[in-house]
């Protein structure tokens, strides 16, 4: 926001140095960005955060200014003379979507004069670094720039049936605005019409079929407000931003409409002459309710570390202009000032008496008494993962949810609803929301491959965006993704070395499933105690090409609701076994089909107690194999809690396990 010094001498007086009155502004918010000289005036431009959109004017700024340094503040009054036929009687306003358009009003100056703005008017404009256009036009924008409130002028002659109606936009509609291009609308964006065509994008930018001209002898003037989303999604669909949009994209005082209607009025009239018609047009709704914010005087110490005096917190909020109700010695509750509605909470009030007491005077090493708060559930889980995981050899990394439409895939067998996406977003090849998080870790695989780490293995803990046909919203779990240089095994021991460290005891269970992204024959979807948990696979060859990955990956990807629901982070101590385990390897001719993960259930439940662990050691075909049947190799481990197994004892398991798959798989034994 670039303010005009001689411009803020009307409302308050300004009798400090330049350097001082930045500096303390600074302090309170308004952070100085620079100070130039514009023909004998001094340019200040004040960088003005996303809550405070009342300091998009002057007034604005010498509120500011008044409340800072203890000056009064002088805002103009203004009462325009009316005369002639009511308002009513030449023009009309109809509001039909109220819901992006809560107010809108209407005057109208019969008889002006259109020419040049006179130097004083010209003069402040161009020191803000607008350009000067003709006498109606600069006194809408010289408004704006006065008090923030958005205002346009029609050449009501052009406007068909005399009358404005603010609608949504008709499929196919199109709009010449006034920098003469030509905008195609589509029907969620407001528009002003006519009776007959648009004449107007609503908040952003005006039609040149009704500009104002040098012919121009009848002016309406639109004083409105307008849903600040709607404001925002038309502006950036369009690529078309002003002055105007920066400033409806923001919440705007509901009480400084009508104020600026009239303003600009009297300013028509002293500059550009006419009548303006009695009355004003006013269509919409009630006006909203401010809500009642109390404070505790005995807050301001407790989250400032000092302490401001009583008289002085209230002086403070009064000058600001929040209406006191009442006040007492242990505190005050306020009804804030229309143009403050980012003031809804105590701490609101806290941060204002700060800011204009002084951040200054608060101590760098004043202690302010704090309290940890425990961590919930789901940090915790997610804190065991990074441990976990990190010790595996693997990095976090945290990549964008705005993919581009090759990295939007879902992470599912069979068909997937098309992704979610942002019409405005800012990356224009990446505006669709991701369904999974491992197409974006094998793009920041490849970027580490190109510069050098070819095997850089990578997890990812974020939400996903799963939508569904007829809602508007979608689900949005959390995953854990994981990619990885290793094999399907590999990465199978890191998930259970993980669901090791969780405390997860429930079976991991994995079953053959088909997935675009996977390696035929190379994928499973991923069980806990029944459960889904997700997915793991190698990647499939066709995926690595087009990521233009060189070296082979396997990747998964978990929920993590899942994950915090099996886990126990409670430690535990398990002494180390003090008898010696017994080994054994198998190989049993099985058929082709059979999953790993059924065959593993089988012989733990029929080895019983005794068996401590099974490892899978690889798959054999051909050779004295029959067609349509493979030879599983797999490892046992033995022990008894209490004693020394003996081989007896052994040997009498494993053939329980033999017979166990015998009859279930009619497997046999190779030799």
């Amino acid at each position: 926001m670039i303010v005009s010094w001689n411009w803020l001498t009307q409302y308050v007086r300004l009798d400090m140095p330049v350097e001082t009155l930045t500096e303390r502004l600074a302090l309170t918010g308004l952070n100085h960005e620079s100070t130039s000289e514009v023909g004998g005036d001094l340019a200040i431009d004040l960088e003005v955060t996303s809550n405070r959109p009342d300091c998009l004017g002057h007034l604005g700024i010498a509120r500011e200014v008044a409340v800072v340094f203890g000056r009064s503040m002088t805002e103009p009054d203004p009462r325009p003379r009316e005369s002639g036929p009511p308002v009513a009687s030449r023009a009309a306003v109809a509001i039909e979507a109220p819901d992006l358009c809560p107010r809108f009003t209407a005057r109208v100056v019969s008889g002006v004069k259109v020419g040049e703005s006179p130097w004083w008017l010209r003069k402040r404009l161009e020191t803000i670094g607008v350009r000067p256009i003709s006498n109606i036009v600069d006194i809408t924008n010289y408004v704006m720039f006065e008090c923030g409130q958005p205002l346009h002028a029609y050449d009501l002659d052009r406007l068909a049936g005399h009358r404005l109606i603010v609608r949504r936009s008709y499929a196919g509609e199109t709009l010449t605005a006034i920098n003469n291009k030509v905008y195609e609308l589509s029907p969620e964006m407001l528009v002003i019409a006519d009776a007959e065509r648009p004449v107007g994008l609503a908040g952003v930018m005006g039609g040149l079929d009704t500009e104002i001209s040098p012919a121009t002898a009848n002016v309406l003037i639109e004083a409105a407000l307008f849903d600040a989303m709607s404001i925002r999604k038309t502006a950036r669909a369009l690529g078309l931003h002003s002055p105007s949009s920066y400033r409806f994209e923001r919440p705007m005082d509901p009480e400084r409409t009508e104020w600026a209607s009239r303003r600009c009025a009297e300013l028509v009239l002293e500059l550009a002459g006419g009548t303006l018609h009695p009355g004003v047009i006013d269509v919409g709704g009630p006006r909203p309710e401010r809500p009642v914010v109390s404070l505790r005087f005995a807050q301001i110490p407790r989250v400032l570390g000092i302490d401001v005096p009583r008289d002085r917190a209230l002086a403070i909020l009064d000058a600001l202009g929040l209406e006191r109700l009442e006040a007492s010695s242990e505190g005050a509750s306020y009804r804030p000032p229309s143009w403050r509605s980012d003031l809804e909470r105590e701490i609101d009030l806290i941060e204002e008496v700060a800011r204009v007491f002084g951040y200054e005077h608060i101590p760098e090493d004043r202690p302010v008494p704090l309290a940890s708060a425990p961590r919930a559930p789901r940090e915790r889980v997610e804190d065991e993962i990074r441990h976990a995981l990190t010790a595996c050899g693997f990095d976090e990394a945290v990549t964008f949810s705005l993919v581009s439409d090759e990295l939007a895939a879902p992470l599912l067998p069979g068909p997937a609803e098309p992704p979610l996406r942002v019409e405005h977003s800012s990356r224009r090849r990446e505006n669709a929301l991701r369904q999974s998080l491992v197409p974006s870790l094998l793009a920041a695989r490849r970027h580490n491959e190109a510069h050098g780490d070819a095997d850089a293995d990578l997890f990812e803990i974020a939400n996903v965006y799963r939508p569904h046909a007829g809602r508007p919203l979608p689900d949005e779990p959390t995953h854990l993704a994981l990619v990885t240089g290793r094999d399907f095994l590999g990465l199978k021991g890191v998930v259970e070395a993980l669901l090791d460290r969780l405390h997860a005891d429930s079976d991991l269970e994995a079953r053959p499933v088909s997935i675009s992204t996977f390696a035929p024959g190379r994928a499973a979807e991923l069980l806990l105690g029944g459960i889904h948990l997700g997915f793991l696979g190698e990647v499939d060859r066709g995926w690595l090409d087009a990521m233009e990955l060189r070296g082979a990956c396997a990747a998964a990807e978990l929920e993590l609701d899942v994950l915090q629901a099996r886990a126990d982070l409670v430690p535990r101590h398990h002494p180390l076994p003090p008898f010696p385990a017994v080994l054994r390897d198998l190989s049993l001719v099985v058929p082709r089909t059979l999953a790993w993960s059924d065959l593993a259930t089988t012989v733990r439940h029929a080895a019983g107690r005794l068996l401590e662990s099974i490892s899978f050691l690889g798959t054999f075909e051909g050779g004295n194999i029959p067609e349509g049947k493979q030879s599983l190799h797999f490892g046992l481990r033995f022990r008894h809690p209490e004693r020394t197994l003996t081989g007896d004892e052994v040997d009498r398991t494993v053939d329980a396990i033999i017979d166990a798959c015998a009859t279930r798989f009619e497997a046999k034994l190779r030799t």
